[in-house]
């Protein structure tokens, strides 16, 4: 963690993907000049951005803050630099994620995908509703986004079950806490799983064979997801229905298979997008913590990748 003696005469560098307005609002929330599109120099220095230039991995890099929730791209571009500190955005993207998962969870149970099947044919046939509360939700990710995605659940009469590797304390939005492939009967599996390198291909044909006719969505990352194995689920039927807001390659092309998948809907990596107003929140709230001695509650583990 670098010491705070030296953020106060460190150089604030913004990477040319960040937006002018996201500087200027940098600058004023630290009343310090921010360096727009900054290179590597006199150090030491703090950088705010999407992806590292190999220009500024050297010694003089004190603190990276990913403009991203998501640093795996970020950590597999190379060696994190030793000793400097990598912080995240999330911001209000956990509200977000959290709910799309409920607008896809509501529209199942309100039968939304089979009346507008019957819009489009001009057809009229009742089709019975279904409850969300009193189901159950199992959410794989008990992070700041899968607790939020829990939470907003909960808050319907949704039972939340969440999936931790260690045993744990019940975060807060979750009723309950299970091992991983621990059985649990479940309406709904959400994953808001980072990718590291013990979750890459996490859901295969094991893990969907096991959730019991369940729909599954991901918010997490794409590649925590075997495609051909979940292919095989929706039509041996141990996976209901697929959300899919990520995707192992992004874009996918027109021809991809993946858009051929049955019962399943496909969206733009878009549940939880960044605004600018979360950049800036969330560096000068690390900035304060730094400030005070503290590690920032958003600081990442290259270790770990999360």
């Amino acid at each position: 963690m670098p010491r705070p003696e030296l953020l106060t005469r460190a150089r604030l560098l913004a990477g040319p993907e960040v937006g002018s307005a996201v500087v200027d609002a940098l600058a004023r929330a630290t009343g310090r000049p921010v360096e727009h599109g900054g290179s590597a120099g006199d150090g030491p220095y703090a950088y705010v951005g999407a992806s590292l230039p190999e220009a500024l991995r050297g010694d003089g890099l004190l603190w990276f803050h990913s403009v991203n929730a998501g640093t795996d791209a970020l950590l597999g571009a190379g060696p994190w630099p030793r000793g400097a500190l990598l912080t995240r955005t999330v911001g209000r993207m956990g509200e977000r994620i959290a709910q799309y998962v409920l607008a896809w969870v509501l529209a199942e149970c309100q039968s939304v995908p089979e009346f507008a099947a019957q819009h489009a044919r001009a057809e009229w046939r009742r089709i019975p509703s279904e409850l969300a509360a009193g189901q159950t939700a199992v959410v794989h990710g008990t992070g700041r986004i899968g607790s939020a995605v829990a939470g907003l659940l909960r808050s319907c009469g949704i039972r939340t079950v969440g999936v931790a590797r260690t045993p744990r304390e019940v975060p807060p939005g979750f009723d309950d806490m299970v091992a991983v492939d621990e059985p649990v009967a479940a309406r709904w599996v959400v994953s808001a799983l980072p990718l590291t390198g013990a979750t890459a291909g996490y859901f295969g044909a094991d893990r969907f064979a096991a959730m019991g006719g369940a729909s599954f969505v991901n918010v997490g990352r794409g590649a925590t997801v075997d495609l051909v194995a979940l292919e095989a689920a929706l039509h041996a039927g141990t996976v209901g229905r697929a959300v899919l807001d990520v995707l192992p390659d992004e874009p996918a092309p027109p021809g991809a298979p993946c858009w051929r998948l049955p019962r399943t809907v496909i969206t733009s990596h878009s549940a939880g997008l960044t605004a600018d107003d979360d950049v800036v929140t969330d560096f000068s709230a690390c900035l304060r913590e730094l400030t005070a001695g503290r590690i920032p509650a958003l600081a990442v583990d290259p270790a770990r990748g999360y």
